[in-house]
């Protein structure tokens, strides 16, 4: 019986690892479909969104019925946990990549970024992407010092979106009203792919470390 909980502990994390990577996909198809105007690239994130959905009530499922049923302690405890939470902040960030292919969609045929700000958003997405795969190494691996890493990635990130915004308020901005909008939102959009990224690892902290790593800092 052991070995069949503990089977179906590992069954749980495969599948958080497998939905961090139905993520990452969303947040590649999402920057497609915003700098090259894919109309085909923002369909397919915003209807695999759904997948994305039923993949966190799997999880979500699977971790309550271990939690009802075998009662774990410890390590294990901390992982269903950590676990119910990852899949929120996994969701949250399909939700992100939703919006980031509607912004692109709705200006179709035309590119939602204005050319001079493309070199920016295209790196606030790759950093995005980077994030992303980050987590879900961290996660398949447990790795408390890639986790830790991951806070650099994130001051890159915000730094990324203080320049978009220098450039918004800047005197030289001549690209109007909606594309200051569209702008500001992408920023946003791509920053919290990362926070929720950097929220995934020091998940995985807890989980390993049983110490909040706000507390260790």
């Amino acid at each position: 019986m052991r070995d069949q909980y503990y089977d179906q502990l590992d069954s749980v994390v495969d599948d958080l690892v497998a939905m961090t990577a139905a993520v990452r996909t969303a947040v590649l198809e999402a920057t497609d479909a915003l700098l090259d105007a894919n109309a085909e690239a923002a369909e397919s994130v915003i209807s695999g969104d759904r997948d994305i959905d039923q993949a966190r009530e799997i999880i979500e499922e699977r971790s309550l019925h271990l939690l009802a049923t075998q009662q774990p302690v410890a390590t294990d405890l901390r992982q269903l946990v950590a676990t119910l939470r990852m899949v929120a902040d996994l969701e949250r960030m399909g939700d992100l990549s939703v919006h980031i292919a509607k912004v692109a969609r709705m200006r179709m045929p035309d590119v939602a970024v204005p050319e001079p700000l493309r070199p920016t958003i295209s790196r606030m997405a790759e950093v995005a992407e980077e994030m992303v795969a980050s987590a879900s190494r961290i996660v398949a691996e447990r790795d408390v010092d890639a986790a830790r890493e991951l806070e650099a990635q994130d001051d890159e990130m915000d730094k990324l979106r203080r320049s978009l915004f220098r450039a918004l308020l800047g005197d030289e901005w001549d690209h109007g009203v909606e594309a200051a909008i569209d702008i500001a939102l992408l920023g946003r959009y791509y920053e919290r792919i990362g926070d929720h990224s950097v929220s995934m690892a020091r998940r995985v902290v807890y989980l390993v470390t049983g110490e909040h790593p706000e507390a260790t800092a």
